[in-house]
């Protein structure tokens, strides 16, 4: 699943692993997410860093816990995930992109005609 970045808690970076995975539709809402034992045993981490990433989501609204069953994607899901991570694109990332376009003199009309 991931090379774990040393700057960054390993439990957040689970928890955005698994929103960019709902994102893409891996996780499909109302599907059932690997079990905190089976994550923690692949990725070779602690089960409570898993819990309290899953814990997140659920606060999230993301996921829900079915006492006995498992942890599952919830309606809407996909949707309420691409809004937050978009707000956190234009909030976080697209401002140093801008600094650093700026910087190196860059055209941004340049730059959306390379990408065709």
């Amino acid at each position: 699943m991931n090379d774990w970045d040393d700057n960054t808690p390993i439990y957040l970076q689970l928890r955005n692993t698994v929103v960019r995975q709902i994102v893409q539709g891996r996780f499909a809402e109302g599907e059932v997410v690997p079990s905190v034992r089976q994550v923690a045993a692949d990725e070779k981490i602690n089960p409570i860093t898993v819990s309290k990433a899953y814990q997140m989501l659920v606060d999230e609204g993301l996921l829900e816990k079915r006492r006995g069953v498992g942890m599952f994607v919830c309606p809407g899901a996909q949707a309420k995930s691409l809004d937050s991570e978009r707000k956190a694109f234009i909030a976080e990332e697209w401002p140093r992109v801008v600094e650093r376009i700026e910087l190196l003199g860059l055209d941004p009309r340049q730059l959306l005609k390379g990408r065709d």
